[in-house]
């Protein structure tokens, strides 16, 4: 699962990995918060050169590469640690954010073995997150609306033999492609959007639609005991086309289109020219 972590409105990139049940944060994006560097990069590459000297070996075997969504959209391998090793490598940096930052770790650790236990405890932080964003109540239910049907989508495409993240990937873009005429990305660009996750942008109509065509996947491919990617792709057009078909029927009594531009994002800040 992957994910994106605030440390004081700084991003950094995250995944959860379920079979050692533990986080995996990206090392760049933590120097660049406590170093503040204009070039993470190169300050990571001398410190594990300075790491190295004074004998922490393990340091090869610990930091691992995991492809992260970078500013651009794409993915790319990023160098990982979990929350020891990275403890480790912030006790190098010189940086009063050093101690926060090891005290947000350790929140972020708690925070997802709460969530394992009771999982209405994640439910109720996204709620949380998305009041102070300003959603409306009616978006909010929507969108967690919505979220329960996409995990019971994944949770039948699991056990109907698709494993890899590509998988999952191709197939949302297929069931997206044919109920909205958009691929994923299309949709992301049309919105301006970047590394922002397309559902938290969705209006209230386009978040139904979506959750419409999903829930006729599942059913479609339970129905048809769907197995493996090819079955589950061909449900997925099958589900995508009933949400189709539903959106031009609205479309054609109202006038407006569903897929829209509209996203949340804050409006950009002009320059003030110097007089």
């Amino acid at each position: 699962m992957s994910n994106i972590k605030l440390f004081e409105s700084k991003k950094v990139r995250s995944e959860w990995n379920e079979k050692e049940e533990k986080w995996y944060f990206s090392i760049i994006d933590v120097i660049e918060i406590l170093t503040e560097s204009p070039r993470p990069r190169k300050y990571w590459n001398a410190l594990k050169k300075k790491l190295f000297s004074e004998g922490f070996d393990e340091l090869s075997q610990n930091v691992g590469q995991l492809k992260m969504e970078a500013a651009d959209g794409k993915k790319y391998l990023t160098d990982v640690a979990d929350a020891q090793t990275l403890l480790r490598i912030i006790q190098a940096i010189p940086s009063p954010k050093a101690e926060p930052f090891k005290q947000w770790l350790a929140k972020v650790g708690y925070e997802r073995m709460s969530e394992i236990a009771n999982p209405e405890e994640s439910l109720m932080r996204a709620r949380e997150n998305w009041q102070k964003l300003g959603r409306s109540e009616k978006w909010i239910q929507q969108r967690m609306t919505g979220q329960e049907t996409r995990n019971k989508l994944t949770d039948y495409w699991k056990k109907s033999g698709v494993e890899k993240s590509d998988e999952f990937a191709m197939l949302t873009n297929i069931i997206h492609q044919e109920w909205s005429g958009l691929t994923v990305k299309e949709h992301k660009k049309k919105k301006k959007l970047k590394s922002q996750n397309l559902r938290d942008h969705m209006s209230e109509a386009e978040l139904i639609f979506t959750a419409l065509a999903e829930l006729s996947t599942r059913q479609i491919a339970e129905t048809e005991e769907a197995k493996g990617l090819n079955q589950n792709a061909v449900a997925g057009k099958k589900g995508g086309k009933i949400a189709k078909d539903a959106r031009i029927a609205l479309e054609q009594k109202t006038g407006k289109k569903v897929v829209t531009g509209e996203n949340f994002l804050p409006p950009a800040k002009t320059k003030k020219k110097l007089t």
